[in-house]
């Protein structure tokens, strides 16, 4: 199937472009000491410590989550395609999608069956269908 592409202006498009560059720059954050309890995984908690050295900001600390790491504020949200995702569980859901800015993500609860015919309507309508299954 031929890839939608979203109807974007020219302003959304070069910030979208920057957006995307920033995210492949952007570090990974992990939680304070991630790496010594296995429980933790790697997933950001914010540091609460009294005496945290994180929550300092202490410069030979890994970086914290902080507003200056966010992307442009027109295009936030949007999948890297440039289309605004919507979870799509049946039909009537896939109907009222907009497919010139919106792109469907099937929630993972739907069967292989229904899967299958979401996908074949969502060609029918244009809409870009953002999981698709691989067979």
């Amino acid at each position: 199937m031929n890839t939608i592409k979203p109807h974007l202006g020219k302003e959304e498009k070069k910030l979208l472009k920057m957006k995307n560059k920033m995210a492949r720059k952007r570090v990974q954050f992990r939680r304070q000491e991630w790496f010594r309890y296995k429980k933790f995984g790697e997933e950001w908690r914010k540091p609460r410590g009294k005496h945290s050295k994180l929550r300092e900001h202490l410069s030979r600390r890994p970086p914290v989550v902080d507003a200056g790491y966010r992307g442009p504020a027109q295009v936030r949200g949007l999948h890297p395609s440039g289309f605004r995702e919507v979870l799509v569980h049946n039909m009537k859901e896939l109907e009222s999608i907009d497919n010139r800015f919106q792109a469907c993500r099937i929630a993972s609860t739907v069967g292989r069956k229904k899967r299958i015919e979401l996908e074949s309507e969502a060609d029918k309508l244009g809409i870009r269908v953002l999981n698709r299954t691989v067979s």
